[in-house]
C-alpha cells in the first residue's frame, strides 16, 4: 500500500528498499543509521480519498493546512496510485484490514480517520473494528455500507443504469457527467485536462469495477455500529450524490457523540469546492478532541 508520510517520519526508516529486478522490491539487512534527534510527536491524521482520484489529488488543498500541527498520513487504497494486492477480496473491511496494518508498520498508535465517498466507508470499518487505534472520525460525503437499494435508489436517481458508469467513465463525455454530478458550481477544463484525468486516474478499470461490486451489500446485513468515538459529518449541504439528509439522518443513527457540519454552496467534492471553509472546520474539530488552542491561519 502506497502512502504519503510525514517528513520527519522517512528519515526514521530502519531498513533500505532497492530494486532487485524489473518485477518487485527488497529489502536489505542494511540497517539506516538512525536519527536520534529528538522529534515532537503530533496527532496523526490520516486522510482516506474517494473513489475517483487518489490520495494527494483528494486531499490537496488540506494536507498542506494539517502539517504544521499534525502528522498526516494520505494512503492510496488498494488498486489507486500505486497500491495493489494479489487477493481477490475487494471489500471495504479488507481495504480497512490493510489499511490498519500499514499504519501499525508506520508506527501508528492513535489517530483521527478523515473518510471521503467510499474511503468514508472504510474509515467506519477501521472505527468499528479498531477503536484502540481510530481516536476520532470525520466523514464527507459517505455512509456507514451501501446496501443494495441505497445504491439502485441513488443511480436511478442520478440517471446511471449501475454504479461503474458513473464512477468508471470511458469518455470526457462520461468524465464530465460525474464531475457534473459532483459539484456544486459547473466547473469547465478544456477536454485535454480531462483526457489526461482518464489516463492518470482511472487506471486498474477491471479490479476497480471489483470493488464497486464488492461495496455493495444486501438491506439485511447492513448495520449501525456501536462507535464510542467522537464523529464529526462534514458535509457539502449541495450534495447531489449523497443528500444532506441523509447525513442528517446518520447523525442521529450514530447518536450523541456525532455531530454535523454543513457546508453551505459545496456539492459532493466539499473539499474541493470550498478547501478554505472545509480545513477550518476539520481544523476545528481536530482542535476540539485533542483540546489544543485553534490558530489562525
Amino acid at each position: 500500500m502506497a502512502f504519503w508520510v510525514p517528513k520527519e517520519k522517512r528519515n526514521q526508516t530502519h531498513y533500505e528498499v532497492v530494486p532487485v529486478n524489473n518485477n518487485g522490491y527488497n529489502t536489505s539487512n542494511k540497517r539506516k543509521k538512525k536519527n536520534n534527534k529528538k522529534i515532537n510527536e503530533k496527532p496523526v491524521v490520516v486522510l482516506v480519498h474517494g473513489f475517483a482520484a487518489q490520495g494527494i489529488v483528494t486531499w490537496q488543498f488540506q494536507v498542506g493546512k494539517l502539517t504544521s500541527k499534525y502528522s498526516v498520513y494520505v494512503p492510496d487504497l488498494l488498486f489507486f496510485g500505486g497500491s495493489a494486492t494479489q487477493s481477490e477480496d475487494r471489500s471495504p473491511a479488507f481495504q480497512a484490514e490493510c489499511l490498519m496494518k500499514a499504519l501499525d508498520k508506520l508506527g501508528v498508535n492513535k489517530c483521527t480517520v478523515v473518510g471521503f465517498s467510499y474511503g468514508g466507508m472504510i474509515a467506519f470499518k477501521m472505527a468499528e473494528s479498531r477503536p484502540d487505534l481510530v481516536h476520532s472520525l470525520v466523514i464527507s460525503g459517505s455512509i456507514i455500507a451501501m446496501t443494495d437499494a441505497v445504491s439502485a435508489a441513488t443511480m436511478e436517481r442520478l440517471g446511471f443504469n449501475k454504479t461503474s458508469d458513473l464512477l468508471l467513465p470511458e469518455s470526457v463525455k462520461g468524465l464530465k457527467a460525474l464531475l457534473s454530478v459532483a459539484t456544486y458550481r459547473k466547473l469547465w477544463f478544456p477536454d485535454f485536462l480531462h483526457r489526461d484525468f482518464l489516463k492518470v486516474m482511472f487506471n486498474n478499470r477491471k479490479e476497480r469495477a471489483e470493488l464497486l461490486d464488492g461495496l455493495v451489500i444486501s438491506n439485511k446485513d447492513a448495520k449501525v455500529p456501536n462507535l464510542k468515538q467522537r464523529v464529526m459529518l462534514l458535509w457539502g449541504e449541495n450534495d447531489n450524490i449523497f443528500h444532506f439528509e441523509l447525513a442528517k439522518k446518520m447523525s442521529e443513527q450514530l447518536g450523541e457523540n456525532t455531530i454535523l457540519v454543513g457546508i453551505k454552496k459545496a456539492g459532493h467534492l466539499a473539499q474541493l469546492e470550498r478547501p478554505c471553509v472545509y480545513t477550518r472546520r476539520l481544523k476545528e474539530f481536530l482542535a476540539s478532541v485533542h483540546f489544543e488552542p485553534l490558530q489562525e491561519d
